[in-house]
């Protein structure tokens, strides 16, 4: 009974590593490599067709906020008002053409903070979890009856750790269609820029996608904290029964993984906040 718990544990912790580390190797891929670039290629394709979309689009914000902004031609006729609005035309065409140029240099801005995280702590995903030796001592001594018990448990904290691994990457995998959809998306928003009364929209989207790209950097930060408490001795009683030792640490592994689990889930959020969006 004891070497079944000692597996179940191994296989929990073995399915957190490696999702872990998938998470880590995630995190550090750009957009432009990840499957292979086959999908950043499709995305490239979309950006194409919606960048025509977004000059139609510019031209009509630029209109749009003339009418709305100035009450008369004469007004618009004047030298400095005339130059104000053709500087702004011109800058929002710019903006709108080049846009996937300027999404990929917020990306490598947004890759350059995740490395920085990275390197300044120190972190790496080949720092795995291990059951402790005074667990698997616990579990090779430990009785029939209470070893049923723990058995049940470990398989549960199984089951457990597998959703919760899956909801962690779900969460990164997430945050990758974000920033290919907006990417795709981009000259549409960006075309507000043009006209006064819509250039909420462009700064709503620039911001939106900063905070998209920052969300790295939390679930990186996240990381780290995790790795830097898990790798600590876990609080374990060599004076307790094999079975509470068993249970103690299966508990402490559990709510472990949901603070971090939480933490990356919630990411956007805090993000959101942060930068009061």
């Amino acid at each position: 009974m004891g070497q079944q718990i000692i597996n179940s544990l191994n296989n929990a912790l073995s399915m957190w590593n490696e999702k872990f580390s998938e998470i880590y190797t995630l995190i550090v891929t750009a957009p432009e490599d990840f499957r292979g670039g086959g999908i950043w290629t499709v995305i490239v394709g979309v950006y194409q067709a919606m960048r025509g979309i977004g000059i139609a689009l510019l031209v009509l914000f630029f209109f749009a906020g003339i009418v709305k902004t100035y009450g008369s031609f004469a007004e618009i006729r004047r030298p400095e008002i005339a130059f104000q609005l053709l500087i702004r035309f011109v800058l929002a065409k710019v903006v709108v053409t080049n846009a996937l140029g300027l999404m990929q240099q917020f990306i490598g801005i947004g890759s350059g903070l995740v490395t920085s995280i990275m390197s300044a702590s120190g972190f790496a995903a080949e720092e795995a979890l291990v059951l402790p030796e005074e667990i698997s001592a616990a579990a090779e001594g430990i009785g029939i009856i209470a070893g049923l018990g723990a058995w049940l448990l470990s398989f549960v904290c199984l089951l457990v750790v597998t959703v919760l691994s899956f909801f962690m990457l779900l969460t990164v995998y997430a945050r990758f269609f974000k920033i290919y959809i907006m990417t795709a998306l981009a000259p549409i928003p960006l075309a507000g820029f043009a006209g006064q009364p819509t250039t909420s929209m462009g700064v709503s989207f620039v911001r939106s996608y900063a905070a998209v790209l920052l969300e790295g950097a939390v679930i990186v930060l996240a990381c780290v904290i995790y790795s830097a408490y898990a790798s600590s001795a876990p609080a374990i009683d060599p004076s307790a029964s094999a079975q509470s030792m068993i249970f103690t640490y299966m508990g402490q592994l559990i709510f472990n993984m949901l603070v971090l689990v939480g933490t990356i889930r919630l990411a956007d959020t805090l993000v959101q906040k942060m930068i009061g969006i």
